[in-house]
């Protein structure tokens, strides 16, 4: 149940950065499409914001603090565990 749980996990993380890349390439468009005077959507890019595009990067970069947390919490106790083992 722990192993599919963290797949699906995975699998959401993973297409949180895909939305978040098609989101930049949106916007890149979208500016330079405004550049020009064409309408290529910047007005609903600009609305979706702060509902869409700011949680996604926030769970991004709070998905990575974990990750980092936890990978320096399993050094720390496999090395804490081999001191003492070779006491």
């Amino acid at each position: 149940m722990k192993f599919n749980f963290i797949n699906w996990l995975n699998y959401l993380l993973v297409a949180n950065i895909f939305l978040i890349f098609l989101g930049f390439a949106w916007f890149s468009i979208a500016v330079i499409g405004n550049l020009f005077n064409l309408t290529l959507g910047l007005k609903l890019w600009y609305r979706l914001w702060n509902v869409l595009f700011q949680p996604a990067i926030g769970i991004l970069f709070i998905s990575i603090l974990i990750n980092w947390l936890t990978q320096k919490f399993f050094i720390l106790f496999r090395t804490l565990s081999s001191k003492g083992k070779n006491s």
